[in-house]
């Protein structure tokens, strides 16, 4: 049997990429997504879908807006203004191979984050990652918090030729909504994907479906490609040629 999990990134990011979230959960194909909880939009965005019964994991998110945690006691994390460092400036200072955010830090922030995602959802995330940071700080942060409060991690790796474990479970990554507008067709990535996963295989499919509004075009370089998931993803005939694949199965992160 092989298994399908289709994943949205980003609830509380914007009031227009909630809306565009609520409707690839509510008439599509989304059963797992994810929350970034210091976002002012964050628990509206869940009262869209928590009635769908769906997988909410926490996307931790440490590269945009203001923090849970007291900035006096994470001042790595923040730049002059109070705001989290942008995923520009990790990602500069990760080529350079430094580290811009302090570990124990990065600790306390995502503990900050995971008591506000409780507060917001009513029950621990289904699943636990971060949000569009390069870092191995980061990375070990978020791994031990997960582990020092049983929670299911998962692993980021977009290079869908690697396996990483997610629960009991391994899996294959994949992500196309980098890629030029005029060349990205996320009904065709989810086809392809599926023509060429294995029996026994799991594949994770990241992503990050949404309307645009004046927040979103101001702070993020994936705008057009979010619109064009949504529209995959509430499409009725992709859902009929999944139910027609055999030996699969679509499921969420608590399945793995």
């Amino acid at each position: 049997m092989k298994q399908l999990l289709i994943r949205a990134d980003d609830i509380g990011y914007s009031y227009a990429v909630n809306l565009g979230i609520a409707r690839a959960v509510n008439e599509g194909l989304v059963r797992s997504t994810g929350l970034m909880p210091n976002m002012p939009e964050a628990e509206r965005g869940w009262s869209w879908v928590r009635d769908a019964g769906i997988a909410i994991g926490q996307h931790t998110n440490l590269c945009l807006g203001t923090p849970c945690a007291d900035p006096a006691l994470i001042p790595s994390l923040l730049d002059e203004n109070g705001q989290f460092h942008s995923s520009r400036t990790y990602r500069a200072a990760y080529k350079e191979g430094r580290e811009i955010a302090a570990y124990d830090e990065l600790v306390i922030e995502i503990e900050a984050q995971l008591t506000r995602f409780r507060e917001i959802v009513g029950h621990d995330p289904d699943y636990f990652e971060a949000h569009a940071v390069m870092s191995k700080n980061l990375n070990q942060a978020i791994h031990d918090v997960a582990e020092k409060h049983g929670l299911k991690e998962q692993v980021a790796s977009f290079d869908a030729s690697r396996i990483v474990r997610c629960g009991s479970t391994d899996v294959h990554m994949a992500i196309e909504d980098v890629l030029p507008p005029e060349q990205y067709d996320p009904a065709a990535f989810v086809r392809r994907t599926v023509e060429g996963m294995a029996d026994g295989e799991t594949y994770v499919l990241v992503f990050h479906p949404g309307y645009l509004d004046a927040f979103i075009l101001a702070n993020s370089s994936l705008t057009v490609n979010r619109t064009k998931e949504v529209d995959a993803l509430i499409d009725p005939a992709l859902r009929t040629w999944l139910e027609e694949q055999p030996d699969l199965r679509l499921v969420d992160y608590r399945d793995l």
